[in-house]
């Protein structure tokens, strides 16, 4: 499917091919969301008829987060290995089969039987999506030039949010109309579509494209050279693991989703047992601080991208976070303890917004330090996003079961404040990772500049002259 096809047309003004393979990775980000968040939307009626706990669903959905967690720095250098879209394809296919295995489980089995069963489909939801927005970040590295990075991640970022808000809406309709197992099938099953056209239609580089023009080549930021050298090394995945910026990055990302998974995951629950909103009501109100973190997602890609037009990479991606995640926190303390249920709600939105402003600036940033090996990159930053999931998903759980709404919001807004602190120590201005520009010198051994920009780190073999990033053979 990935064979290279470099025959790109005529240069003119054709559309933009990237911008279709935009828009299926924000369609794959909005469907993994609705697949992600179908458990916690359906739990109201799951819990009785199937005799679960609230505990229980939360177990379920840290399964989801467990194995989702462990795999994604694997997920994403497999990806990077065997090809992105092929990647894609195999992940698209195994969630459906997880998703619908879970309006499947009663037929089969029941009791303590039917928990396993469906917590090995929780389990295999994780490992199918584990690698999906190192994929997504990779795949954006290599089809659009670098001052689209920040935009680009914020808009796919933004198919997450709008997935978050779709899903309690939609499926608590489907299930006041046909039940929740019903309503959990018909949201997996057109996902396959999706699957079947980016088959056929996506491609890891423009250059393996054949509807690619001239035109478009010219306009990215790097070569076919690239391409070929682009295979993981254990060299640079070391360099990757031992990177400090990352780590910071990571540490700030993973306080930061402590909140996005209490809004995300709870907030349905929240509205329902704490401000007393019917299943339906609550089932379109959730939607609402989602589609707050949808605007702020995108919003906050066309303003990450213009500080860094502006500032560079360095200053640029680092003034959302300070300004944003601290007034977050503010907005959940405020909501909490509103008297109105409407202004809570507001107030939940307002912040769900201003923390999702800051995912174009995480992704971006991973991308600047990892460069070609944006996908590695991608999976370490969301290894550690997805930690605070873990933590948050069975503390809100056990803490919500006694009627406590309070104290995960608290530490939410502590968790806010110390992810953008975290940024202060954070650098971006410079890659010190994959194939990208400015990497380090090589270990005491000197490289032969290449386009005006030093190579990656050679082990003592010094690099190829004229193409920009290449190494010696060592793939994993």
């Amino acid at each position: 499917m990935n064979t290279p096809v470099m025959s790109v047309g005529l240069a003119g003004a054709r559309p933009r091919v990237r911008w279709v393979i935009f828009g299926f990775l924000f369609a794959f980000t909005f469907a993994a969301y609705v697949q992600r968040t179908a458990i916690s939307v359906a739990a109201v009626p799951m819990m009785p008829q199937l005799g679960l706990s609230q505990v229980q669903i939360g177990w379920l959905e840290t399964a989801f987060l467990i194995s989702y967690t462990a795999l994604q720095f694997p997920g994403g250098v497999l990806g990077q290995f065997i090809g992105m879209s092929r990647m894609l394809t195999l992940c698209g296919v195994l969630a459906v089969l997880a998703t619908a295995a879970v309006p499947g489980a009663p037929a089969i089995a029941s009791g303590n039987a039917l928990f396993c069963v469906l917590l090995a489909a929780q389990l295999v939801l994780g490992v199918a999506q584990s690698p999906l927005f190192a994929l997504v970040s990779g795949l954006l590295e290599r089809w659009f030039p670098s001052h689209q990075w920040a935009l680009t991640q914020g808009m796919a970022s933004g198919g997450m949010g709008l997935g978050s808000a779709a899903a309690p809406a939609v499926i608590a309709s489907l299930m006041v109309v046909c039940g929740w197992r019903p309503a959990l099938l018909i949201v997996a099953l057109p996902v396959l579509l999706l699957v079947a056209f980016w088959f056929q239609y996506g491609r890891d580089t423009p250059w393996q494209h054949g509807g690619v023009s001239g035109a478009e080549l010219d306009e990215l930021t790097h070569t076919p050279g690239d391409v070929t050298a682009s295979a993981p090394t254990w060299a640079r995945m070391r360099v990757l693991l031992v990177n400090w910026d990352l780590a910071g990055l990571t540490v700030s990302y993973l306080c930061m989703n402590f909140v996005f998974y209490l809004l995300t995951y709870w907030s349905f629950l929240y509205l329902v047992q704490a401000r007393h909103f019917t299943v339906l009501d609550g089932g379109f109100l959730a939607a609402v601080p989602a589609l707050g973190g949808a605007a702020g997602a995108a919003g906050g890609g066309v303003a990450a991208s213009a500080l860094v037009r502006r500032f560079g990479a360095r200053a640029g991606l680092r003034i959302l976070p300070l300004a944003t995640l601290p007034a977050s926190g503010v907005l959940l303390l405020l909501s909490v303890h509103a008297e109105s249920a409407m202004l809570a709600l507001a107030g939940l939105t307002l912040a769900f917004g201003l923390l999702e402003v800051n995912e174009a600036c995480f992704w971006a940033a991973s991308m600047e330090i990892g460069g070609t090996d944006a996908v590695a990159a991608g999976g370490i930053l969301n290894t550690g996003g997805n930690l605070g999931g873990i933590v948050a998903t069975p503390l809100v759980a056990w803490l919500s079961e006694g009627g406590n709404w309070t104290t995960p919001f608290v530490l939410g807004a502590g968790f806010a404040a110390i992810s953008a602190a975290l940024w202060l120590v954070v650098d971006t201005g410079a890659r010190r990772g994959g194939l990208g520009p400015q990497d380090p010198s090589c270990e005491g051994t000197p490289c032969v500049t290449c386009e005006g920009t030093p190579c990656v780190t050679c082990e003592g073999t010094p690099c190829v002259t004229g193409v920009r990033g290449a190494e010696p053979p060592g793939l994993l």
